[in-house]
């Protein structure tokens, strides 16, 4: 049966309408991955000799660090790992175990970059300490702790995408701890590092760790075994309809139509809210990025300015025309100018935008040098990245399952390698125009010069349009094709 599945994956991979493009991005992310893979590697052949040299214990020292690595392990999993994506409506009325599909399901979660690459740091690692003379059994158990966490740090993720309930219980934690830490109220390498100095003082402890994965996996295929019914999957709960009508839009036409369309979906969707939420924290981001001495420059201002006020447009925005992939083929047969469509999510991203500069005035405690910077930004992202974040949605022909939060095995994740390679040149570009006009000149000069680069986005709004829509109509049936595939 595992076997059937592997070539019915396989299928779906080399048949999928964007399998050049899948292929080539695969094949980009796997140069990257052996780059980052040999640069472990060698770390974890050299990090002892380096401590060493600086007089310090090595095990001990890394045992201090290694709780960063596992929370900032788990952090980056949840937003880079995606779940694997199995498609099980065909199977439930097949004679198939759920058993088998539910293992195979997890079994693809193990063969994962996010499980292979700490061996490449502790393997050499654990070798070079038994070389230099650390007792075998005792740096053997340790290691196994360590992977064990890593296929615990897995299963767990799954767990987070598919229950709200474990999601806030290990957000809280983190957040917390990140806040305790990053204030220097706690520090909690001095609780952390006894237990995994433990791993190594007592082996049976090591390699008890073992069971910690096993129980986890064990919890997730009772959970996934159980919601793998027909009703589950197919049957969507139903809930009570509350309708809002937003009337008033409609003496905007079409646009007044797209824009209610957006509105609803913003209201009505799981996922389309947990993104708006997404991007209201963004608000914050400045405080931890401005409060921290060693960001203490205006070239770091303008950076947070970017992220408080373009929240909603890095998150939400990045993901148009992918929100109405559900029914995009319908819209295409209408008699619908792409113009229309493509106004109203820029208006959209304009106002949550212009939202975003006025909920920001609480910066002006900080400063007004900081607010300064952060209108400065607030008006580019209006100005050029609205305009960009239109533009990159032609290339990401990532289709958005909205009803994924009822299937059992979907995608839940709201954010791809696509999206943020797209999102890079966002961010440099007026940071590289700041620096250039600042160090010139002075630091009022450097952010009129990104201000006033939103400002000609803004005055040449109608000749971005044509290009952004010509791009649109060049991959319309493109776009369709990917939006067909059902994986």
């Amino acid at each position: 049966m595992f076997k059937t599945f592997l070539s019915l994956e396989w299928k779906a991979f080399s048949r999928s309408a964007s399998f050049k493009l899948n292929l080539a991005l695969k094949i980009i992310l796997g140069i990257i991955a052996a780059f980052y893979l040999v640069m472990i590697l060698a770390l974890g052949v050299s990090v002892f000799y380096m401590l060493k040299e600086k007089n310090l214990e090595p095990l001990s020292t890394v045992n201090k660090y290694l709780v960063y690595w596992w929370l900032l392990d788990l952090v980056i999993r949840y937003f880079l790992q995606k779940s694997p994506i199995m498609y099980v409506k065909p199977f439930l009325t097949l004679p198939v175990k759920k058993g088998k599909i539910v293992s195979f399901f997890l079994g693809k979660t193990a063969v994962s970059f996010f499980n292979i690459y700490p061996a490449f740091f502790f393997l050499p690692f654990s070798i070079v300490l038994i070389v230099n003379g650390y007792p075998v059994m005792q740096v053997l158990s340790w290691h196994v702790a360590m992977l064990s966490l890593v296929f615990f740090n897995n299963y767990l993720n799954l767990l987070i995408d598919n229950l709200d309930r474990v999601f806030m219980a290990v957000f809280i934690v983190l957040v917390s701890f990140a806040a305790l830490q990053y204030y220097g109220w706690l520090d909690i390498t001095i609780y952390s590092t006894p237990v995994f100095q433990a791993f190594y003082r007592y082996p049976m402890l090591g390699f008890g760790m073992l069971l910690l994965p096993l129980l986890l996996y064990r919890y997730c295929f009772s959970y996934f075994k159980n919601i793998l019914r027909t009703d589950e999957a197919v049957q969507p709960r139903l809930k009570e309809a509350q309708t809002e009508n937003f009337t008033w839009l409609e003496k905007y036409g079409t646009l007044g139509t797209f824009l209610k369309n957006d509105i609803k979906l913003i209201i009505r969707n799981k996922r389309s809210k947990s993104t708006v939420l997404i991007s209201v924290l963004f608000l914050f981001y400045g405080v931890l990025i401005l409060t921290n001495k060693t960001h203490d420059s205006e070239t770091w201002r303008l950076f947070a300015g970017l992220f408080v006020t373009g929240g909603f447009l890095f998150t939400f925005g990045g993901y148009v025309p992918s929100w109405d992939s559900a029914y995009y083929p319908l819209m295409m047969s209408q008699n619908i100018r792409y113009k229309e469509y493509l106004a109203s999510k820029w208006w959209l991203i304009v106002i949550a935008t212009f939202a975003s500069m006025i909920l920001a005035s609480f910066y002006l405690f900080m400063g007004w040098k900081i607010y300064l910077a952060i209108i400065a930004a607030g008006i580019y992202n209006i100005g050029v990245n609205a305009h960009l974040v239109l533009l990159g949605g032609a290339y990401v022909k990532t289709p958005i399952d909205l009803t994924a939060g009822k299937k059992v095995f979907g995608d839940k994740k709201a954010f791809n390698v696509q999206t943020l390679l797209i999102a890079l040149p966002k961010l440099v570009l007026p940071l590289l125009i700041f620096y250039v006009f600042y160090r010139n000149w002075n630091v009022t000069a450097g952010y009129l010069s990104v201000a006033v680069l939103g400002v000609l986005g803004l005055a040449f709004r109608n000749k971005m349009f044509r290009i952004i829509e010509n791009i649109y109509k060049k991959e319309k049936y493109a776009t369709l094709a990917a939006y067909k595939q059902k994986n």
